[in-house]
């Protein structure tokens, strides 16, 4: 089988079956035979196409099921972080998380690492190494993927790198330490590297597979992630070999030229301000106004691919994301950045709160295309009265919309990222889930910088951050350090919130106030909605007057007497079920 055909169906579902009764799964591979299977490389590459349902989709990091002694699969939601909340609190955002049972995602892991490990182990035994070397390197790449998920969530984690039986004595043994996951995930990632094609040779036939670029933009996000860890805990000498890794890895993708930021060239250009709005929902039937498809986006790196014919999303993305079930925070409203490059307590360009749009004027233009106004007309999925028409916001357009948006309910801030335009049936959407996208490698690069020395140039700033930051945001002025000084900024806080804005919902909030070690100072804040006292919505949303607001009649959902963050929430609980099994687990501090 030569065409990729992941993820449509999942193939070689057999090829791991494991049991529940261990940690580890060590149950043997079912009826197919290794004699008459590792004959060719088809058959590894079609092996190593299990690896790609491992990555992270709208399910992973959309939904959260936090609930109950189970929690679900999405531990990096922005739900359990401080930006957004539901109509119900979310027990890993205010702290009061418990040790589980079982966690799904410990169990998901180690089945995966076993599904790696058996590849590699039959790649040692093949004849001719360089027939298979880039599906020994997607097999690394996807081991270093698990790995570094497991390290996020639990820290040091036991190490298994090899088959194991039932008798293996690692089944007993105790957890490896986080330096010695770390390096493992970077050992492995660089092996993969000089194996894996760059972008612009992979064939039609097999785009979506992981690039050289993909495990250059993973790299980044590892050294920089953990080399944050340990520079805020104190580790200095590891903290910058660590940055000087995220350094050069992240630039290398930027030198390679393999990529780009969509809508600033080629036809995506002509969708002006609205092009991050439009990236996010591009499907290969009209879902913009011109018509570009997903070929024109050369921003994801790597993505969780879907197709309205053969693999739709079927989760309700659009009813889910736009305004209703994701509330978000005035802590997010008020991050956006005016147009002159200043925070809401220092521009004069700022509107205040008066009205319910006043807010949005003269902002950053991420935030009225993330967010939805109050009075605008808007679209989204509903067949003939609901999406777009004409994609040209005339009177056939607008006649067919929802209508204007009102506000007045959940926070009052509301969301339209990940939510279509194009009339289609609930669950029937198809837009990529960015893994790995371009703009996260030059925020990733520019953060490294700033962290290793301490201070970043504004030539570093305009090839990597000022990018990001001006793609829909053409007259803001760039972040300088003229800017930073002469308007009391600190460079710090900016380059977090450059990252904080343009990657919102996409599962980085919660790991990065982690990695900060700001969590014991972000997540005890109440979440608070809109400004209803003095407001226009004392009149627009008069129901609210019964709930709880601040000294300022600023809408709080959740107060500051009602979460928490210990040290220990740094961490998660090793379930206790796997230190019944495996007594030399320990657990994590303060559990």
């Amino acid at each position: 089988m030569k065409k990729l055909i992941f993820p449509y169906i999942w193939l070689i579902t057999g090829l791991a079956l494991f049991s529940c009764k261990k940690s580890l799964d060590l149950k043997p591979l079912n009826e197919i035979s290794d004699a008459d299977y590792w004959k060719n490389a088809d058959q590894f590459k079609l092996a190593a196409n299990e690896f790609y349902t491992f990555m992270a989709s709208f399910n992973t990091v959309l939904a959260d099921g936090s609930e109950g002694a189970n929690p679900g699969p999405a531990p990096h939601s922005d739900l359990r972080s401080d930006l957004i909340t539901s109509g119900s609190r979310n027990v890993f955002s205010n702290g009061s998380n418990t040790i589980p049972l079982t966690d799904k995602r410990w169990d998901t892991a180690y089945s995966r690492i076993r599904t790696t490990n058996y590849l590699l182990a039959q790649a040692a035994k093949y004849s001719s190494p360089a027939e298979i070397s880039k599906y020994v390197a997607e097999a690394k790449f996807f081991r270093a993927y698990v790995y570094f998920d497991l390290l996020q969530l639990y820290g040091g984690v036991p190490l298994i790198d090899k088959l194991l039986n039932v008798n293996s004595p690692e089944l007993q043994a105790p957890r490896n330490t986080r330096d010695e996951i770390v390096d493992f995930i970077i050992t492995d990632l660089n092996a993969a590297i000089p194996d894996l094609p760059i972008e612009a040779v992979i064939t039609a036939a097999d785009k979506g597979r992981v690039s050289k670029g993909a495990a250059q933009a993973f790299l980044s996000r590892v050294a920089l992630y953990e080399g944050t860890w340990q520079k805020f805990r104190g580790n200095a000498a590891r903290a910058n070999a660590l940055l000087d890794t995220a350094i050069f890895r992240s630039n290398e993708v930027i030198n390679s030229n393999q990529y780009t930021l969509f809508g600033t060239s080629g036809a995506s250009a002509g969708l002006g301000d609205s092009a991050l709005k439009y990236m996010f929902i591009l499907e290969n039937q009209k879902s913009n106004p011109l018509s570009i498809t997903k070929s024109e986006n050369k921003e994801y790196i790597l993505a969780n691919r879907y197709d309205y014919s053969l693999r739709q999303i079927r989760m309700n993305i659009t009813h889910a994301a736009f305004a209703n079930i994701y509330w978000i925070t005035r802590k997010f409203a008020n991050m956006y950045l005016c147009q002159d490059g200043l925070p809401v307590d220092k521009s004069p360009m700022f509107q205040g709160y008066a009205t319910t749009t006043s807010e949005f004027t003269n902002r950053d233009n991420r935030m009225r295309y993330t967010m939805v106004r109050d009075g605008y007309y808007h679209w989204d999925n509903e067949i003939g009265l609901g999406c777009r028409i004409t994609w040209n916001g005339d009177a056939t357009d607008l006649a067919h919309s929802r209508g204007k948006h009102n506000s007045a309910f959940s926070s009052g801030y509301h969301n339209q990222k990940w939510a279509s335009e194009r009339g289609l049936s609930d669950n029937e959407e198809a837009y990529d889930y960015p893994v790995i996208r371009y703009a996260e490698v030059l925020l990733n690069y520019a953060e490294a910088v700033f962290e290793r020395f301490e201070t970043i140039s504004d030539a570093d700033l305009d090839k990597s951050l000022n990018l990001v930051r001006n793609r829909v945001n053409k007259t803001m002025p760039k972040l300088s350090n003229a800017l930073v000084a002469g308007n009391g900024l600190d460079m710090r806080t900016e380059i977090r919130r450059e990252r904080t804005l343009e990657l919102f919902m996409e599962g980085f909030r919660v790991d990065d106030l982690k990695r900060w070690k700001t969590a014991e100072t972000e997540m005890p804040m109440p979440l608070q909605g809109i400004k209803w006292k003095g407001t226009a919505y004392e009149t627009r949303w008069p129901s609210l007057s019964t709930a709880k607001m601040d000294a300022d009649g600023v809408y709080i959902i959740e107060d500051a007497g009602a979460r928490k963050w210990e040290q220990k929430n740094y961490l998660l609980p090793i379930p206790s079920q796997q230190r019944l099994l495996n007594p030399n687990l320990d657990q994590n501090e303060g559990w």
